[in-house]
């Protein structure tokens, strides 16, 4: 029979000044400011939440207890007792029944977690509803992803209007702000769903790229040929779009062999991020343009949500892969997205009569990853002459836009070899205006760390260069925006992954 077991063990009054601290000092970070927010919340609200601790006995029938969840609590006791405030002897603390240290590990990082976050129109409406003072809440209140004072009105006596009483998360997939934080347990959720269809875009690529990027040489160990290079491409790479694995394996079936999926030799497009911009900024059944598409899955995120896809690549095994790939998962009922092998320079050729209805791709950046020796490889070239024929494909495929329609790039900055950056950034934004459109929307994309906070300590040392953990998602227009809007309707937010899976269990009668 399914059980589910209570483990507190039972409840006890306890002298808080023993407890010991069972997290180690770097796992969380308690800020100035949210300090300040838990001593104002001690202060106004008192101890209202017990510690949940581990009582451990020794062989001579000594306890120890180690606390579980309440560290940053006791920390700010410690110090309001330090200045004179009277406290209680003994706070209530929850005994968990714990089997060896292993299991105390996994209940703290269980006691860590996050499993929801809040939805700032539903805690806007929460507070207003119920009159609360912002200013006050502020003081003593840490919501991530939420400023309180942003929540405020700017007159008491303005309405509040909740269309249909829905978060943004509901209505939009995520919440359309300027940051969207690719670490949230959400986004990884729905990732994990798209990948879980068999969308594998590293196929094709990895034993054919030439970027210096990291390599597995054994599981667990990171083997670096030319330090200067590679720090670049693993620092700066389009692989955080994903935080996917990196690297390919010297020895054919050594994942395998180690019980890990094959590595493969570059960055990989985060679904995610691909199906946000589909659904946001084109219209369902338009046509998306992509003249760099790389792997798989911008075209089968396009055809999973009802778009239809043309993308332009200059490898031939890529396209090969990227077909069979869809071959593989694909539907009947779906469009399939459409692979053209060339380059790019002359994509009105590979797209002819393509009216697109929106431009979504990831440029290569420069020659970070260099995808082949070929020389219409633009990734081959000097950055002088990268970013000319980088804007010539950027005008030619804006030339196959509809009016009154957005494009959406996912850029990020790389280095020069002496060690500043480039500004590719700005040479993107300034490739889309020359072509005729505008910058419309500007996004981060905060992306999972992976190994940088390994790196990041003797690369800040070494030369104070920071670790980058996001990218920039740059939305243009071209013509009218508001028109643009309405041609994309209403955003859609069913998950065509689950879809997916209903298909493939259904029984054929």
């Amino acid at each position: 029979m399914k059980e589910i077991k209570n483990l507190i063990k039972r409840q006890e009054l306890l002298d808080w000044r023993k407890l010991k601290p069972f997290q180690p000092q770097n796992l969380k970070v308690l800020t100035k400011e949210n300090y300040d927010r838990l001593r104002n919340s001690l202060l106004k609200n008192n101890f209202i939440a017990g510690f949940h601790v581990w009582a451990e006995t020794d062989g001579t029938g000594k306890t120890e207890y180690w606390i579980l969840d309440g560290h940053h609590r006791k920390y700010v006791l410690d110090d309001l007792a330090r200045e004179g405030y009277t406290l209680p002897a003994t706070l209530p603390c929850s005994i968990v029944d714990v089997s060896d240290k292993k299991q105390a590990i996994e209940f703290l990082l269980t006691y860590s977690s996050e499993y929801a976050h809040p939805d700032p129109l539903g805690v806007s409406e929460f507070i207003h509803t119920n009159d609360l003072d912002f200013d006050t809440l502020a003081g003593f209140i840490d919501l991530r992803g939420v400023d309180i004072l942003a929540l405020k009105l700017d007159s008491v006596d303005t309405p509040v209007v909740y269309e249909e009483k829905k978060s943004l998360s509901d209505r939009f997939l995520v919440p359309p702000f300027s940051v969207l934080d690719a670490r949230q347990g959400y986004w990884q959720e729905r990732k994990r769903s798209w990948l879980n269809i068999g969308i594998k875009s590293e196929l094709g690529r990895g034993d054919n790229v030439l970027f210096d990027t990291e390599e597995i040489t054994t599981p667990g160990l990171n083997f670096y040929r030319d330090k200067t290079k590679v720090e670049k491409a693993r620092t700066y790479g389009r692989g955080l779009t994903s935080g996917n694995k990196y690297g390919k394996c010297l020895e054919t079936g050594i994942g395998a062999k180690y019980g890990r999926e094959e590595m493969t030799g570059t960055s990989v497009f985060d679904p995610v991020l691909c199906e946000l911009a589909y659904r946001w900024f084109s219209p369902p059944g338009g046509t998306v343009i992509d003249p760099f598409a790389g792997g798989s899955v911008r075209g089968i995120v396009a055809a999973k949500v009802g778009r239809l896809y043309v993308g332009v690549e200059l490898r031939a095994e890529q396209v090969e892969a990227n077909r069979l790939q869809w071959d593989e998962i694909g539907r009947g009922d779906e469009a399939a997205p459409v692979w053209q092998i060339g380059d790019s320079r002359y994509i009105k050729e590979y797209a002819k009569g393509v009216e697109a209805d929106f431009v979504f791709s990831c440029p290569p950046y420069a020659d970070l990853e260099v995808y082949s020796d070929n020389p219409a490889d633009i990734s081959t070239l000097e950055y002088s002459e990268f970013i000319k024929a980088y804007r010539l494909i950027i005008a030619e495929t804006c030339g196959l836009l509809k009016n009154d329609r957005f494009a959406c790039f996912v850029v990020g900055d790389v280095r020069a070899k002496d060690g500043t950056y480039r500004n590719f950034v700005s040479d993107t934004i300034q490739a889309f205006i020359d072509a005729g459109l505008k910058l419309y929307n500007e996004a981060i994309l905060v992306t999972v760390a992976g190994s940088l906070p390994i790196r990041a300590g003797k690369q800040f040392t070494a030369g104070r260069k920071l670790g980058k953990t996001h990218q920039n998602v740059l939305v243009f227009v071209k013509g009218d925006a508001k028109r643009a809007t309405e041609a994309c309707g209403e955003v859609e937010v069913y998950d065509p992954t689950e879809e997916a899976s209903e298909s493939e269990t259904d029984d054929d009668f």
